[in-house]
């Protein structure tokens, strides 16, 4: 019984000391990096910074219900998201196989040994067979963590864990964007075919009037050749944007996982879909903490900062423990009998002495890797204020476009009229009713283009802000996989677990 005693007194000794020495590392204090950058985004005066701004949730930016809903089904469907997710899963499992190695493994044992010695091999001259059995609980090579090396690794785990999840949330908020766009960039192109066969029924008329004049012997050939042009030049338009609407709605089923239908994809025009709310103005430079990318670039710099330490533990004397405590006996009913109890109690310790320079190779490479680690922080963060500051100077360049392309389409749309009525009065030739019905197709198709550049820009800064993930009980993306692995558990198809806005 007093063996028994000291084995479980030593067995929880063991268990208590990572408790007590688990906060002990050797890796450097950590310090965020302070990259170079304006406290103002340079935009020309497009916009100043306001104390206490902040940026908004998709479900604030994107105010159509048919896109939410879209986004919605992108959120539970898209096998990317899905993937960044589970990866999620698995570095959350990595974390906690590291923090278990703080612990000692316990395992219960049983087992037996029967052996048979011949004659020739016995002491007594005779035949020996010989029974053991052992039934028990211990640990092997549970190893103090008196440096704080498993600690560390512990830690880099974590950060690399939440680096992953920070990676989840760029996917997610890179999904919302792209699916709106998408929706965006089929709206428009759709305006660019009806747009286009509405031209094509305009020359096709003015061919046939064309034609009729020259049958008549009021207009020549070249009138007629040149009519001819304009319609085939119209069917080629309607034919590509016939084809582009097609790869829209493919790119678009990609981002949803699901194919599209009419219902999901109403809007025929831009102007359809409710234009997105403006992002607050005056949003100082702050706010780039938040982007997922930036986030996620920090938790690798802590994550190589942990490892510092791992390495430099190295250099330190390491104690492992083996120990176990249970009964055998040379019969199996006899295992539990009284004085059938063993223990044993193992401590090893390793000091290292020479190991051709592998250790120093480590730290400095843990070193270097931190180093470098710093740097991608710095360029993240240099790379985000870049983004901002050039979607802000566009968007104020954009409105500017719109307001020049509506006033040019408006012009160009005058003088195709003015030009059509002096052809038709005998003033001016073909060719200038030609030049002016060409200025204003490509006028009307720049200006869908201008407004559908106009829209996306700010899908692109509430991007590059990084979004307004937080604030939220549960992340979207996860709740929505949750709902959408309930659904496939129930036997019911993943498009179900979305729940369409109203």
């Amino acid at each position: 019984m007093r063996h028994t005693t000291i084995a479980l007194k030593t067995a929880c000794l063991a268990a208590l000391v990572p408790a007590l020495l688990g906060g002990c590392t050797l890796a450097p204090k950590y310090e965020r990096p302070t990259p170079p950058l304006a406290t103002d985004w340079t935009t020309d005066g497009a916009a100043q910074t306001q104390p206490g701004a902040k940026a908004q949730d998709w479900r604030e930016v994107i105010t159509d219900a048919p896109t939410k809903h879209l986004v919605a089904l992108a959120l539970a469907n898209n096998r990317d998201l899905r993937v960044a997710l589970l990866n999620v899963e698995k570095a959350q499992a990595t974390h906690a196989i590291k923090r278990a190695d703080l612990f000692p493994h316990i395992d219960a044992t049983a087992g037996g040994n029967m052996e048979r010695t011949p004659a020739t091999l016995s002491s007594s001259g005779n035949p020996v067979t010989s029974h053991a059995y052992s039934v028990g609980l211990g640990f092997s090579a549970f190893e103090l963590d008196l440096f704080g090396r498993l600690q560390s690794l512990k830690e880099q785990a974590l950060e690399q864990y939440l680096s992953t999840e920070a990676t989840a949330k760029s996917v997610e908020l890179t999904l919302v964007a792209q699916v709106a766009s998408s929706y965006m960039t089929l709206a428009a192109d759709r305006e660019h075919l009806t747009t286009a066969q509405e031209i094509l029924d305009t020359e096709q008329a003015s061919y046939e009037l064309v034609k009729q004049r020259f049958d008549n012997g009021i207009a020549n050939e070249l009138d007629l050749s040149q009519a001819q042009t304009t319609v085939d030049t119209a069917r080629l338009s309607v034919a590509s944007y016939t084809s582009q609407v097609t790869q829209d709605e493919n790119a678009l089923a990609v981002l949803i996982g699901m194919p599209v239908t009419p219902e999901m994809t109403p809007a025929q025009k831009l102007a359809d879909i409710t234009p997105l709310a403006a992002v607050p103005a005056g949003l100082p430079s702050e706010v780039l903490a938040r982007r997922p990318d930036i986030v996620s670039a920090e938790h690798d710099l802590k994550a190589a900062n942990a490892y510092v330490g791992a390495a430099r533990a190295m250099f330190f004397p390491s104690i492992s423990l083996t120990g176990s405590y249970g009964t055998a006996s040379n019969e199996i009913n006899g295992l539990f009998k009284s004085g059938s109890q063993q223990w044993a109690f193992v401590p090893q310790l390793n000091l290292p002495i020479f190991r051709a320079g592998s250790i120093i190779a480590a730290v400095r490479y843990s070193k270097a890797d931190r180093e470098a680690s710093v740097a991608q922080y710095e360029k993240a963060v240099q790379t985000a204020f870049r983004e901002v500051s050039d979607t802000l100077a566009q968007g104020a360049s954009l409105t500017k476009q719109v307001e020049a392309q509506a006033s040019l389409t408006k012009a160009t749309g005058k003088s195709y009229e003015l030009a059509t009525l002096r052809y038709e009065n005998g003033v001016d030739s073909y060719l200038t009713k030609l030049d002016s019905q060409r200025s204003n197709a490509t006028a009307r198709q720049n200006l869908i283009t201008a407004r559908l550049s106009q829209q996306t820009n700010r899908l692109t800064l509430f991007k590059a802000l990084g979004g307004g993930w937080n604030g939220k009980d549960e992340p979207e993306a996860a709740k929505l996989l949750r709902n959408a692995r309930e659904a496939k558990d129930s036997g019911k198809p993943l498009a179900e677990s979305a729940t369409p806005a109203k």
